[in-house]
């Protein structure tokens, strides 16, 4: 297709996703990049299922990093994982009260934390929401990752600071983001249904839950 209305067509992209990372990327066509920017100012959530391999340390911390180190590992129980993984949680909440900058005694907050819109509504550190043991098969295991103003980096660093805690060490197998503040996996296009069409459906398929996200946080 020629003529001036295709000649430029501005395309825009969210929350980036590094190149070992894969899963739900964002992208805004036209005047989807005005709402881009209306969702980065909400400061969703975003969901990552990460794999983790004990045993073995890189100079990136990933699995096809150069290996620094090797490490025992059969002394670890999911129990023990289970227990690290609560604390980092617990950290994270008072960090994300914090940076939240609200009066945890007010009605407003309490407001809030009934709609699930306590976040921090400004730069912040890293700040993970929630966590969890998906599957745990020495000496592989896999987390679930609810964060905010992360980047996948930072999650491979975490599963190297997990192991260090369980007195071993461990690599990242694997980032794969599945949620991206209104945006899930079903959602998203596989590059075999990169068409015109199949690009509409999608635009129209999410303009409801844009538009509700963005009336419920920003009003």
């Amino acid at each position: 297709v020629r003529g001036p209305r295709f000649r430029k067509l501005k395309i825009g992209a969210g929350h980036r996703l590094d190149v070992k990372a894969s899963g739900v990327f964002v992208l805004g066509i036209g005047h989807g990049n005005k709402l881009l920017t209306d969702l980065h100012n909400c400061h969703l959530t975003k969901v990552y299922t990460v794999g983790g391999l004990f045993g073995k340390a890189t100079d990136d911390f990933s699995d096809t990093g150069n290996l620094v180190e090797k490490t025992t590992f059969d002394h670890i129980t999911r129990e023990n994982l289970e227990r690290i993984l609560a604390v980092i949680q617990g950290t994270n909440q008072k960090a994300l009260l914090m940076y939240s900058n609200i009066d945890m005694k007010t009605q407003e907050a309490y407001e809030l934390a009934v709609k699930g819109l306590i976040r921090p509504m400004g730069k912040s550190p890293p700040i993970i929401t929630a966590v969890r043991c998906l599957q745990f098969a020495l000496p592989e295991f896999q987390l679930e990752i609810h964060c905010l103003h992360e980047t996948q980096q930072y999650l491979r660093k975490m599963v190297h600071e997990i192991g260090l805690e369980l007195k071993s060490s461990a690599v990242c197998t694997q980032v794969r983001r599945t949620r991206d503040g209104v945006f899930t996996v079903g959602d998203a296009l596989p590059r075999t249904r990169w068409n015109l069409r199949s690009i509409q459906e999608a635009i129209q398929n999410c303009q409801l839950k844009v538009e509700t996200e963005l009336e419920r946080t920003l009003g």
